[in-house]
């Protein structure tokens, strides 16, 4: 058994396809599927079920991947302490990042981040808190940026920033309640939300009903950018985190009012699976996250209007 075994057994075993971990592991499906059955012959042990649309690990490949996890970890931060030996920061980072922060931070984190360790090769994913759980529960992804849950997750869990959600018009768009805007106002704005299966909308939800406010939107786009770009075209609201609108805050399309009686935040936080510890890589980015997270959001300040 050796190392590159071992990855491609993990991959196999964590996506549960042929196709999918060959794409992972960037081989053909041929040589990865070689390698599995040298294994087995080496171990003498079946270690997949193989069902025409799925691997389905057997008792012994569950066994001997609870196994070969500390094995890959450790090498993993093998080479990570090495790299920091030698200066030079290298290998893979898989992130999931929300698309309420794509149109905003992420162009800058990802132009320190390629400057300063061009040798890491960097994936980002943008999608929902609830894909992203589902990717760093079976490895497809090193670590992701979600609003935090009100569930435990059996995930490694980090506080990455407390983010100001605001009440968003259009330049010109007449505000039809007074200010300062307090919550129970929401419900006479006419407004554009993210359904409910979005994390901003379940986590908006939650706050409202709690004041005992309901929030009835006639229309809903999942896409934060694209609620920022149509309520700018529009007489519409919406009810965003300031990051998500910062462009358009910016340039001046978009006005953007602070909600009190209370405060609206959502929390940001950073997941990872506790049997997979963030690489030096993957802890570099989040350095540069952070620091690009805390300063838009003062920036931002001084576009929020409060009465």
């Amino acid at each position: 058994m050796d190392l590159r075994q071992i990855s491609y057994f993990v991959a196999l075993f964590e996506e549960g396809s042929v196709t999918r971990a060959a794409q992972r592991m960037n081989v053909v499906q041929p040589a990865l599927s070689m390698q599995i059955a040298k294994l087995e012959r080496e171990l003498g042990q079946r270690l997949f079920d193989r069902q025409p649309k799925a691997m389905v690990p057997t008792a012994a490949g569950r066994t001997l991947h609870r196994l070969v996890h500390p094995i890959q970890r450790d090498v993993a931060d093998a080479r990570a302490a090495m790299a920091r030996l030698s200066q030079t920061v290298s290998g893979r980072v898989t992130a999931g990042i929300l698309s309420s922060l794509s149109m905003s931070v992420i162009p800058s984190v990802l132009a320190r981040f390629a400057a300063a360790y061009p040798e890491v090769e960097l994936s980002l994913a943008d999608g929902y808190s609830s894909t992203f759980i589902e990717g760093v529960g079976t490895g497809a992804l090193d670590l992701a940026v979600i609003n935090r849950p009100a569930r435990r997750l059996g995930l490694v869990m980090a506080p990455l920033l407390d983010e100001e959600m605001v009440v968003v018009g259009g330049r010109d768009t007449p505000l039809p309640v007074p200010l300062p805007i307090r919550m129970a106002d929401l419900a006479a704005l006419n407004l554009i939300l993210p359904s409910t299966r979005h994390g901003l909308r379940v986590e908006l939800d939650r706050r409202v009903a709690a004041a005992d406010v309901t929030l009835c939107p006639k229309l809903e786009l999942d896409l934060p950018p694209a609620i920022a770009d149509f309520v700018a075209r529009s007489t519409r609201f919406t009810v965003l985190p300031s990051i998500a609108v910062s462009r358009q805050l910016a340039d001046g399309s978009l006005k953007a009012y602070r909600i009190v009686a209370p405060r609206i935040a959502r929390e940001l936080v950073i997941i990872h699976h506790p049997q997979k510890p963030l690489s030096y890589a993957a802890q570099l980015l989040i350095g540069i996250l952070e620091e690009e997270l805390n300063a838009a959001a003062a920036a931002l300040q001084a576009h929020i209007i409060t009465g």
